[in-house]
């Protein structure tokens, strides 16, 4: 009778990028033989662990791969032995607290939009039964100081508490958002809200996080305000941090020329075209061939300007004359009645006085 007794380090609860190890320990009345031992993960795929300590063939300590989020689940230990034959298979359990989002994930977002930022926890998937803890940051550059948006606690039981921390900019944490997901809603993006917004999950005094890296692009016009007529005006297109290579920038003009196309080099954070027209232009942010977010800009030439400013001084004229000839004829009514009253006063004093005289006499 051969007795075999396999554990895990940490008792199976792991954070990614963790390399925990698995110790299989034999008791038997007989000699011991030396042991095969292969390991298969939740996916059912060969893991090949360093093999740390076998001296005397009782205890066997293994040393896995690090971990990822995904490889939680159950492990499949195949123990096996010629002499005597032994073929036994042995379960034990992995959990890997994270998020099943990418270790850093970018998302675009033009000024003045709404973003909602979003990380997924596993926990309830893969039936976390421990507490742990977490708080939200967020940082401009990779330098700055970052700021505790919000901190978060989840429990034994699964239930989750958030706690708004951070005034430094306006954000919301939506109500409807779904279970196991920390978020956080932007209702107008401003052009400084770009940065890394750092997700951190704690357990045990060991730590991991995801990053979601907010680039924010706008549009403006050099000078602002109408094109003279026979003048230039330069459109800029920029966004927050350094686009990746295979990201650009591109300025086109609707119902243009392949002329009336500009692209940014490479790393380059904007691009410029110079315009002597009038005309609608997109600036979009290319990704492997895919539009992720585009702006737009119309440019207007002085007379149409002008056209306006007409219209509306003549809308403004008439206004105001209708106004004016109002105000003229109520001070005409109100001049006439007081010309009346003193008229009326003139003649009583008159009339009183010729009384008077004729009482001396």
């Amino acid at each position: 009778l051969f007795l075999f007794i396999v554990m895990i380090s940490s008792d199976g609860h792991f954070l990614p990028n963790e390399v925990p190890e698995l110790t299989l320990m034999q008791n038997s009345s007989h000699p011991l033989p030396n042991l095969n031992i292969t390991l298969f993960n939740s996916n059912n795929n060969l893991v090949r662990p360093k093999l740390l300590q076998n001296k005397t063939h009782q205890k066997y300590i293994l040393k896995l791969k690090q971990l990822e989020a995904t490889d939680s689940g159950t492990w499949m230990c195949h123990v096996h032995s010629d002499s005597p034959l032994i073929n036994q298979n042995i379960s034990f359990d992995v959990k890997v607290l994270g998020f099943q989002n990418p270790d850093l994930e970018r998302k675009y977002a033009t000024v003045d939009s709404t973003v909602i930022l979003s990380w997924h926890l596993n926990f309830q998937k893969i039936k976390w039964k421990e507490s742990f803890t977490g708080q939200l940051n967020w940082k401009q550059q990779e330098s700055a100081t970052a700021h505790e948006l919000l901190d978060f606690n989840i429990t034994a039981q699964g239930k989750q508490h958030e706690t708004k921390k951070s005034s430094h900019f306006w954000f919301e944490i939506p109500e409807s958002k779904s279970e196991s997901t920390i978020e956080v809603k932007l209702p107008k993006v401003h052009f400084n809200h770009s940065g890394e917004y750092q997700c951190h999950l704690a357990y045990n005094r060991r730590y991991t996080q995801s990053k979601i890296e907010l680039v924010v692009m706008k549009v403006s016009a050099n000078p602002v305000g109408p094109l003279l007529r026979g003048a230039e005006m330069t459109l800029i297109c920029q966004v927050s941090s350094p686009l990746p290579s295979n990201t650009h920038l591109r300025w086109e003009r609707v119902n243009g020329t392949q002329m009336d196309i500009k692209k940014s080099k490479q790393h380059e954070m904007k691009v410029e075209v110079n315009v002597s027209a009038a005309g609608l232009w997109n600036c979009h942010l290319i990704e492997d061939n895919d539009r992720k977010i585009s702006l737009n800009y119309p440019v207007e030439e002085t007379h149409v300007w002008i056209s306006y400013m007409v219209t509306g001084a003549s809308v403004g004229g008439c206004a105001l004359a209708f106004a004016l000839t109002c105000l003229f004829i109520i001070c005409g009514i109100s001049w006439q009645r007081r010309r009346r009253r003193a008229k009326r006063m003139a003649q009583a004093r008159q009339y009183l006085l010729e009384n008077k005289t004729c009482r001396c006499q």
